[in-house]
């Protein structure tokens, strides 16, 4: 799994007992695979179908440096299906777990649509395949 994502646990981000809201880190979390799914699958438009019980492992306390790691699991025929692991950037402890995330790849008519990936593509891959691509067509 990777973690791209870092935030900084910052004041506006805690809640009465002092540790991180619950709701802040969700909210990362659905941005993060958001933009995970849309980059896999290149479309803008892409909704949240689904996420699977989310466990909470342990808290996270203001300065803390936290990072967001989200991994394909499977592909469906109009969706992705991905897991999810928060845990804190210095102490390597995990935060919090989702092992399910579906995201719907949506067509211009509001409705799901096919996307026709089978397997994790990564940047650099697609730029080598796009680059080999426009050199046979030139």
């Amino acid at each position: 799994m990777n973690f791209h994502t870092r935030k900084w646990v910052k004041p506006e981000d805690l809640n009465p007992n002092g540790t991180l809201f619950g709701g802040s880190l969700l909210r990362w979390i659905d941005e993060e695979a958001a933009i995970y799914a849309i980059v896999q699958l290149g479309n803008q438009k892409v909704v949240t179908k689904l996420i699977s019980e989310v466990n909470f492992l342990s808290s996270a306390q203001q300065s803390d440096i936290i990072e967001l790691g989200i991994t394909a699991t499977a592909f469906g025929r109009t969706s992705i299906t991905m897991r999810c692991v928060v845990r804190n950037k210095i102490t390597h402890k995990n935060i919090l777990t989702i092992e399910r995330m579906v995201f719907v790849n949506m067509g211009p008519d509001g409705k799901p649509a096919p996307h026709g990936k089978t397997e994790i593509c990564y940047t650099h891959e697609r730029i080598s395949r796009e680059l080999s691509q426009t050199e046979q067509t030139e």
